[in-house]
Parts: C-alpha cells; sequence; structure tokens
C-alpha cells in the first residue's frame, strides 16, 4: 500500500490496523540529542483515547506506547524511532455482519473496488484508530518544535449546533486555552461545552451523531518557513489535515470568509514594532505566497458526522444485492473532541519537517 508515509526530512509511516494487535510508526529524520521517553509521549495518546467520557466510544484501550528503537539511555540517536501501540480491547464480532456489506459513509466501498479485498472489522487502515500512530510522531514533532521556540495548540470551536464566539481564542494565550479546554468537548468556554455535551447527548439519544470544528493556532514560527511553489506550508498543512480521514474542509485564516471580502478588508498591514515586522491583522492565518510571515499560524479542520450511526441505512453489499444494515459496536457520537489532538499531531509534524527543510535554504 503506497500514501502511508508523510514529510521529507521529518518522515513519518504509520502502519497497523484498528482490529489487529498493534498499530504504530516509524519516524525517520528526528535529530540526535532530544530527550525522549514514553512518558514524554503518553499525554498526547491520552488526549485521544477512547472511553475517557460520555461524548467516545465506549471502547477502552490503555493506548500505552512502546518505543521499540532510536532511542538510548534517554536521547535520540538519529536512528530511526520506531513506536508501537498494542490493541486491547477489539471486539470483532461486533463487525460480523460487516463481511460483505458495505457501510455508508465508510471508505469500504472505495476501499474494496481499489484492493478487492478489505479488513471489515472497524475499517482496516481506513479505521480512525489509525491516528494513535500519528499523535504519537506527532508528540515528538511538538517537543522538536518547541526546542526551536514554537508551540502550537488546538482546541474545539464548534460542535455540533454549538459554537465558540468568531475570534474567540485570539484574546487566549495557549496556555489559557489549554486549560480551558480541559472539558470532554475540547471548548475553551465551560458554558459552551456544556451545550455542546448536551448536543451530543440528544443525538445520542436519537440513534445519531454530530460533526464540527477544530482549530489549532501555531505560535513562534519565523518568517519564511514554506516552499512557494507546490510544497507551500499552507498546502502542506492542507494535506496533513485531509489526510485525516473525517475531514471535509480546511481553512486558513480567514479561508472561505475571505472569498467575499474586499482587498482593503483581507489585506494584513504591516508596522515596525521593537525594531520587528509586526501585522495589524491576521486575515491570512500566518501565511502568505505559501510561506509563514512571522504571524500566528490559524489552521481550521471541519469534520463531517461519525458515520456509524444506529439506525437502518439503505446500502448494498459485495454481491451487487440492495440490503439494509443497522450497525452495532461502540462508536463515536461524535469524533471532534478526540480528533483534537489529531489535528495538533499534524500540524506539528508538518510545521516541524518544512522547518527541517528550511535550514538549507540559503547560506
Amino acid at each position: 500500500m503506497a500514501g502511508s508515509t508523510f514529510g521529507e526530512i521529518y518522515r513519518v509511516t504509520t502502519w497497523g490496523e484498528s482490529h489487529g494487535p498493534a498499530l504504530g510508526c516509524v519516524i525517520d529524520g528526528c535529530p540526535a540529542g532530544l530527550t525522549l521517553n514514553e512518558d514524554l509521549i503518553q499525554p498526547y495518546l491520552d488526549r485521544r483515547k477512547p472511553g475517557t467520557s460520555a461524548l467516545t466510544t465506549a471502547r477502552s484501550e490503555a493506548d500505552r506506547v512502546k518505543i521499540l528503537s532510536g532511542v538510548f539511555e534517554g536521547e535520540t540517536t538519529g536512528t530511526p524511532i520506531s513506536l508501537m501501540i498494542e490493541n486491547t480491547s477489539q471486539i470483532s464480532k461486533d463487525y460480523g455482519n460487516l463481511a460483505d456489506t458495505f457501510r455508508p459513509g465508510h471508505a469500504d466501498y472505495g476501499f474494496y473496488s481499489k484492493y478487492g479485498i478489505r479488513d471489515y472489522r472497524g475499517g482496516g487502515r481506513s479505521s480512525g484508530r489509525e491516528t494513535a500512530a500519528r499523535v504519537a510522531a506527532g508528540a515528538i514533532a511538538a517537543l522538536l518544535l518547541e526546542h526551536y521556540g514554537i508551540k502550537l495548540r488546538a482546541y474545539t470551536t464548534a460542535l455540533g449546533y454549538v459554537s465558540l464566539p468568531e475570534a474567540y481564542a485570539d484574546s487566549l494565550s495557549l496556555e489559557e486555552i489549554a486549560a480551558a479546554s480541559a472539558n470532554a468537548a475540547c471548548m475553551p468556554d465551560m458554558e459552551l461545552a456544556e451545550k455542546a455535551a448536551a448536543c451530543v447527548a440528544a443525538a445520542r439519544e436519537e440513534r445519531d451523531s454530530l460533526g464540527g470544528v477544530v482549530e489549532c493556532r501555531i505560535e513562534g514560527v519565523p518568517a519564511g518557513i514554506g516552499e512557494p511553489v507546490f510544497d507551500k506550508l499552507d498546502a502542506m498543512l492542507g494535506q496533513a489535515l485531509f489526510s485525516i480521514g473525517a475531514v471535509k474542509a480546511v481553512e486558513i485564516g480567514d479561508g472561505i470568509k475571505a472569498a467575499s471580502s474586499k482587498g482593503s478588508e483581507n489585506n494584513d498591514c504591516m508596522r515596525m514594532k521593537d525594531g520587528r515586522v509586526s501585522f495589524e491583522t491576521n486575515h491570512a492565518g500566518g501565511i502568505l505566497g505559501g510561506i509563514s510571515n512571522g504571524n500566528t499560524i490559524v489552521a481550521r479542520a471541519y469534520f463531517k458526522p461519525t458515520p456509524s450511526i444506529y439506525q437502518p441505512q439503505d446500502t448494498v453489499n459485495e454481491k451487487g444485492e440492495d440490503v439494509s444494515l443497522t450497525i452495532a459496536g461502540r462508536h463515536d457520537p461524535v469524533v471532534v473532541p478526540r480528533a483534537v489532538v489529531v489535528v495538533e499531531a499534524m500540524c506539528a509534524i508538518t510545521v516541524l519537517d518544512l522547518h527541517l527543510r528550511n535550514r538549507n535554504s540559503r547560506l
């Protein structure tokens, strides 16, 4: 299978399936000398793991990460880092009725059309569980970015019909966002987080699901990161975020709203402040011409509702017959809260890779 590797210098290859014995990743290009152990990676996986609240699937996975290579005496050696996360809570019998039936809203039919075979137990490589490996790789990327003075944080801006006020997080530091997002909805406003949780509970009662929006803010990125043609910073962020299974749209800065604004409204005017270039606004989301401009990078990912719902749905099977399907098993009523750290991880991997690539841009 092609397409399981992302990045040019900081290269991440994920492996494994939802109902296999384990999944994980191999990271090549991590510099030697980074302090690293499982305890530094685990907090990121704990933010993603299932079974932590009423807003997530009942599947209970410890998601304990094991470092298999690339670290010696607590430091990276510059060699490939292999990480493994064991699957311990599979109930494959829940998927028995899917052996020859395609689930609406899932990758089943496309996967089968491409390969002529598919792992129907949770979707195999198409399962959202694959993102656990990305989060582990993103945790290491975030540690490296911090070494370069770059910090990032993702959070929920909309869940179902509940949304944060526009530009709500602009007045908050990343630390304040992290502290305020420590709720089941990962939304930095407790009152709205409670409304969002009620919205999810109502959808669950109706045997339905919801979508939402995750925003990531990246601070400290110096001007000049990103390649000006095909490997633009925003293009690579788009690829990274679209590679998350449930993402259907990505925005940078004002995104879609920019199309209905005037140039005089959309341009971010500049001034010198304390000997440095400063921007009066940030409609561009920190990226112009595919290159960072030193402003805060703002990326937004839009997630569709979870396709596994407990309602009868019309579909077809491998024999080409029309059938009705009711999906059983343990599924998230909304993927957004657990996807927050996945968005953060993919942004970290992307920015780090382009930052490392930029080190040879000039003498």
